[in-house]
């Protein structure tokens, strides 16, 4: 089994113990119950929607070639280069330019490219993003990522039970969404935990590099990254529960805001294009 792979698995039963014990320290008996009860529906939840979360998020849609042959040539020319399956691919109707990759294992991956990261990149630049995601295939960091954003979907969406709590028959309609506020202040915190214990900052420096290896060009790569950076400050997502519990997955964190960094599990772009700037002068060296 992959290192990823286990540490998937250690990732869900180290959430589950907190859950259980939550529900025991809460509840004594009747607490650990309900809490097992909603740890096996994380579980299903995880099995059945974990790969395609990211994908219903962004409404991503499957693209043929027939649409886009530029797309699959790169794609299919890069997968072979790094003696990997080619993933399916699916196209983002979103003018904020990134890419995701999500997927158990390379033979299920799946690549998703943004309409406004095509619209953004020349080929160059492009290769160096596609070759990153194809990294994270590889690497198996798409089942730890997918598995970090089902739980941490799961656990932001306890903040729309403040729409279920019997507060009369009052028209004030911003009460719920102050408690809603309240709630996501009190557990953005085991969110993020989630998010930064899952997928630690390290793998984008590692899937950057392995980019660079495959492409033969870290400086397309690094003018990628810049584009991005500006384009995501131009053409930020909507700050959507869902969308921020799968900002990890993304090869640029897609909120600029506070929030958005607060839920980030990526790095500076600066120091990232530096570390690529750096990696081209040594190789000139060599």
């Amino acid at each position: 089994m992959h290192v990823n792979a286990v540490r998937a698995v250690g990732l869900f039963v180290g959430v589950s113990a907190l859950v259980v014990l939550a529900g025991w320290l809460c509840g004594a008996h009747k607490g650990v119950q309900v809490s097992i009860a909603l740890v096996l529906c994380a579980g299903i939840l995880v099995y059945l929607f974990g790969e395609s979360l990211a994908l219903r998020a962004m409404r991503a849609r499957p693209v043929s070639e027939i649409e886009r042959p530029e797309l699959y040539r790169i794609v299919r020319e890069l997968a072979t280069t790094a003696r990997q399956p080619m993933p399916k691919l699916y196209l983002s109707p979103v003018a904020s330019p990134n890419a995701f990759a999500t997927g158990g294992n390379p033979r299920r991956a799946a690549l998703c490219c943004t309409t406004g990261l095509l619209r953004t990149l020349d080929e160059r630049e492009l290769r160096g993003v596609i070759a990153h995601e194809l990294a994270h295939i590889r690497s198996y960091d798409t089942l730890l990522s997918s598995v970090a954003a089902t739980l941490t979907a799961l656990i932001t969406a306890l903040t729309a039970i403040t729409f279920l709590l019997p507060l009369g028959e009052s028209e004030e309609t911003d009460v719920p969404n102050l408690l809603g506020g309240l709630m996501l202040t009190l557990l953005a915190p085991l969110a993020a935990m989630v998010v930064h214990c899952g997928v630690g900052r390290s793998r984008e420096f590692r899937a950057d590099e392995m980019a660079a290896k495959t492409t033969g060009d870290p400086l397309g790569l690094a003018k990628a990254l810049l584009k991005l950076e500006a384009g995501n400050r131009a053409y930020p997502l909507p700050r959507e529960r869902v969308l921020l519990a799968t900002a990890h997955l993304m090869i640029m964190n897609p909120f600029p805001g506070r929030l958005g960094r607060f839920f980030s599990a990526h790095p500076p772009v600066a120091e990232r294009v530096q570390r690529l700037r750096d990696l081209r002068r040594r190789w000139d060296l060599s």
